[in-house]
């Protein structure tokens, strides 16, 4: 639904960034200003779908305490098996992807991404296995894809009634599978919805090759169900998929143009209210369905805002069915690019990146250990992210107030390789070591000390700063509390068998208490300590416990 002029400038009062506002805003306010209704209705509640009523949200104590998530980011985009964003770039000509797409399945006229999705079969999908996998690796929540960008819904979706992995694909619901093993595990369930973006993020399906045997020849961005006649998807309307029975955006034809118009301006071709009301439709349908704990939205702000009032909607009503199916306010919904009014309805998400300080309310930071869908190269490489370096983020981020969800890529059967396995094996291996510095924690008076902080990488837009910065060393030390408690990661194993915490000298403005214990949390060892103006120096054993890259101390 549209908002009308009165509500939307009543909206802007509470903190919309003006760097949002562009010339498109006048979608809003069409010639017809009465409201369409909407088929899924919205609960009644203490929310309301305004910017105001949302401010009041407080993101519960299970979220504050967890800390540590993890993410099935899969999808037919992972049949392929060759990384990130191909239902779009396999139709840019000459791009990486649409190599691989000609010579693995022929040119997108012939073979499009609706083809795809045709070839997914999730064989070896066993979700209970990787659920039970990831909680044992110390994960305290899962979220799985819902959908993404590629528009094709992973559960029964009443509104995208024929492209959904029901009726496609696997044959599977996929979401519900999850949901299951979720539930089994005794795991708040999470699911990320990306498919507010499928109207101009899929654009490149309405081009055609400039040069080659198939020069001029459309891809299959623009056809129709009459199209598919004697084919496989006879019947089916491929622009139910993609959605692409528009004019292109300005610019369109810029590859990474796409970034620029992520808040629907810049000249993007504002979607259509039939398009914006079925998202609206499909989300609340998802919400009713598996009432899930979270919603990860990949958007600027709420989906399709300041467009549309949508996702306040979908927002006031997750909220209140949390309230009411609950008691009280459980749920948890993330967004990017957040300024500090926005942070107080959802929680800030930054994308592959962190803050560079203790931030006042609770965040998250999503990455993955390789590309978000499943990238063969990667594997061949060897070039996953490695435990050391997914601790040394979580400790980091934990310590500034945030947590973490990881991304395992699945590939297209459902199954992780050999590699990553062994990779959340290790990262369980110290969370099992060191989780009583980690879970139900909270941020000290500073987040730490050493070098890194002084050479930390800038946060810019969404994110992205991860592994900019200066890497952690045993000089690195990062700090939570826990009732009365206080916790010191060293970064690192000492190479001289001390390390002294400056911030714990005697007289130190941030503990004025005496010390009377450090112990090594991986193995309970009490060790010798000495503290004077310079600051607590901590004697460590000779003997390293497993995954010695990080390790805590417990301070009292």
């Amino acid at each position: 639904m549209y908002m009308n002029r009165k509500k939307f400038l009543k909206s802007l009062a509470v903190g919309l960034p003006v760097m949002l506002l562009s010339n498109k805003l006048s979608a809003l306010f069409s010639k017809d200003e009465a409201a369409e209704e909407f088929v899924e209705k919205i609960l009644a509640g203490p929310f309301s779908p305004t910017w105001e009523s949302l401010s009041k949200y407080q993101a519960p104590e299970w979220f504050r305490d967890a800390k540590f998530g993890m993410w099935a980011h899969w999808g037919p985009q992972c049949q392929p098996e060759a990384g990130d964003w191909y239902a779009r770039e396999m139709y840019m000509e000459g791009n990486r992807k649409y190599k691989f797409h000609l010579e693995k399945y022929g040119h997108p006229s012939q073979f499009g991404f609706k083809d795809v999705i045709n070839t997914w079969k999730a064989e070896k999908w066993n979700p209970e296995a990787l659920v039970s996998l990831y909680k044992n690796a110390g994960a305290k929540y899962f979220m799985a894809l819902a959908n993404h960008h590629d528009n094709f819904d992973l559960y029964k979706s009443k509104y995208q009634k024929e492209w959904n992995s029901l009726k496609q694909g696997p044959k599977k619901d996929i979401v519900k599978g999850w949901a299951d093993a979720a539930k089994k595990h005794d795991l708040p369930f999470a699911v990320s919805v990306h498919a507010a973006h499928t109207w101009s993020w899929l654009e490149t399906s309405q081009r055609d090759d400039k040069t080659g045997p198939f020069a001029g020849v459309p891809y299959d961005g623009k056809m129709t169900k009459e199209d598919g006649k004697g084919k496989w998807w006879e019947g089916l309307d491929p622009q139910d998929l993609y959605a692409q029975n528009h004019k292109l955006s300005e610019n369109s034809e810029d590859n990474n143009g796409i970034h620029k118009q992520w808040n629907w301006a810049n000249g993007v071709n504002p979607p259509s209210k039939s398009y914006i009301n079925k998202f609206f439709n499909r989300t609340i349908d998802l919400i009713n369905k598996y009432s899930p704990d979270m919603i990860y939205f990949d958007d600027s702000q709420f989906p399709l805002w300041p467009i549309s009032d949508v996702g306040l909607r979908i927002a006031a009503h997750l909220y209140n069915k949390s309230i009411k199916d609950n008691g009280k306010l459980t749920a948890v919904i993330t967004g990017k690019i957040l300024n500090e009014e926005e942070r107080k309805a959802m929680v800030w998400d930054i994308e592959r990146g962190q803050s560079n300080d203790i931030e006042k309310l609770p965040w998250q930071t999503d990455t993955c250990i390789g590309d978000w869908h499943y990238n063969r190269d990667i594997y061949n490489r060897k070039a996953y992210k490695t435990p050391k370096t997914i601790i040394h983020t979580l400790v980091d981020v934990v310590s500034k107030n945030g947590n973490l969800m990881l991304n395992i890529p699945v590939r297209g059967d459902g199954s992780i390789d050999e590699l990553e396995q062994k990779i959340v094996e290790e990262i369980g291996v110290w969370m099992k070591a060191n989780g009583e510095s980690i879970y139900g924690t909270r941020p000290w008076k500073i987040f730490g000390e050493g070098p890194a902080m002084k050479q930390a990488a800038a946060l810019t837009a969404q994110g992205f700063n991860e592994g900019k910065g200066k890497a952690f060393t045993e000089e690195d030390i990062r700090f939570v509390t826990k009732n009365k408690t206080l916790f010191a990661t060293v970064m690192a194993w000492p190479a001289n068998g001390s390390i002294l915490i400056t911030s714990l000298n005697t007289g130190s403005e941030y503990y004025d208490g005496e010390i009377k214990s450090v112990k090594l949390v991986a193995t309970g060892l009490d060790l010798r300590f000495e503290r004077s103006t310079a600051g607590l120096k901590v004697f460590f054993p000779e003997i390293k416990p497993e995954a010695a890259y990080a390790n805590a101390l417990k301070i009292g």
